[in-house]
């Protein structure tokens, strides 16, 4: 074989081998590049199955109703007559607790409903600061400053405001007759006109019916 067929099938080996080693190359990296696309796939399922699990909704107690119907005791409230001139008992249903007493006078204070054409005896901004009840039937209420400041002038207007609060509390059988006190001190009268030391007992003469 001469020289030159020697070197051409040389050549034509080495063209056969190079490009069956760019084929399979080109197979190996398809492989690859598969490989990458499903682990990729994988991932991503990994990554939505955590997510939910991370986003899962609590579950959420329910509220507990409590069927219970409150309890309730009725009361008279003594509020002016529409002339201004009398004390009209009214009866309310407040919640029955303990110090029945407080509640009974918070009610008083808040006044009649406006339908109701009657007016309050209790002045505007007037607190109940505290209330005590001892065992001879004395109670001690203390108001704030405004019972006084902001009561209009006149002794029918003080009679009024005297004895609704007298009225109202001595409808309970523990109280028959009321001190008054202001911000802690006791008081003799409000305006001059009502005596209220040493106490103050009901007084029916001014109560009319509606």
């Amino acid at each position: 074989m001469s020289k030159k067929i020697i070197i051409l099938v040389t050549i034509i080996t080495l063209l056969t081998f190079t490009l069956a080693g760019c084929g399979l190359l080109d197979k190996l990296l398809s492989i690859k590049e598969d490989f990458k696309k499903e682990e990729k796939k994988q991932d991503d399922n990994n990554k939505k199955e955590v997510g939910e699990i991370v986003v899962d909704t609590p579950q959420v107690n329910e509220p507990v109703i409590d069927n219970q119907p409150a309890e309730f005791k009725t009361v008279s409230l003594y509020f002016g007559s529409s002339d201004g001139e009398h004390l009209v008992a009214v009866e309310k249903d407040i919640p029955k607790v303990t110090g029945i007493a407080r509640e009974t006078i918070n009610a008083l204070i808040e006044g009649p409903d406006f339908q109701s054409g009657l007016l309050p005896t209790i002045p505007a901004g007037t607190q109940l600061l505290d209330i005590n009840v001892k065992e001879d039937g004395l109670c001690i209420v203390d108001f704030s400053k405004e019972l006084v400041s902001n009561l209009a002038g006149g002794k029918l207007n003080e009679q009024l405001t005297v004895y609704s609060i007298v009225n109202t509390l001595t409808q309970f059988p523990t109280v028959d007759r009321v001190e008054f006190r202001m911000e802690g001190q006791k008081i003799d009268t409000l305006l001059g006109y009502v005596k209220l030391a040493p106490a103050v007992s009901a007084n029916a003469k001014l109560v009319i019916s509606r």
